[in-house]
């Protein structure tokens, strides 16, 4: 079985206008909300194989923080260049390209931006999401028997969470 799980950062500062977008860090919010997500992958007892991010300093940031939580090396989190505001179908070439596990099962944590997330969700799990909030995240399995293979619709979705979906 493949599981992959689609991350959106977590919320971003725009207090520096002078910053470059790639460059903009996590805001008070974004850092209080991607440890409280952590915590609800941790619940479900999600042990991740891979972790693979955008390389933008709040993607990266939100990354290292579900690494923290989850007790995974932030040296293992992979950074991939192309999904710094990759479309759906620069998603769906990252995800084919990822190295396949044939002795088990594996989990893949990605870490993106919208609008590219969310029109990837929407089309690899067949689901009908507006927006996958930031530190939202969107979970199902791939069924391929290796990554390569994935194409639109071969996911089955199996759930969606983000932080104001609970009062915590």
């Amino acid at each position: 079985m493949k599981r992959l799980l689609l991350i959106r950062h977590a919320k971003s500062s725009w207090d520096d206008p002078t910053l470059r977008d790639f460059d903009r860090p996590l805001n008070h919010r974004g850092q209080r909300d991607a440890p409280r997500m952590a915590k609800r992958l941790k619940e479900k007892d999600i042990h991740p194989d891979l972790l693979i991010a955008s390389p933008a300093v709040r993607t990266r940031a939100t990354a290292e923080a579900v690494a923290t939580v989850l007790r995974v090396e932030a040296s293992r989190i992979a950074r991939e260049p192309r999904l710094y505001h990759a479309d759906e179908h620069q998603l769906l070439a990252v995800v084919r390209a990822l190295p396949d596990s044939r002795d088990r099962d594996q989990v893949v944590l990605l870490f993106g931006h919208n609008p590219g997330l969310t029109d990837f969700a929407n089309r690899l799990f067949s689901i009908d999401l507006v927006n996958i909030p930031t530190a939202g995240i969107v979970a199902g399995e791939i069924r391929v028997p290796t990554w390569a293979d994935t194409d639109w619709g071969d996911g089955r979705f199996e759930w969606f969470d983000f932080p104001k979906s609970r009062n915590e």
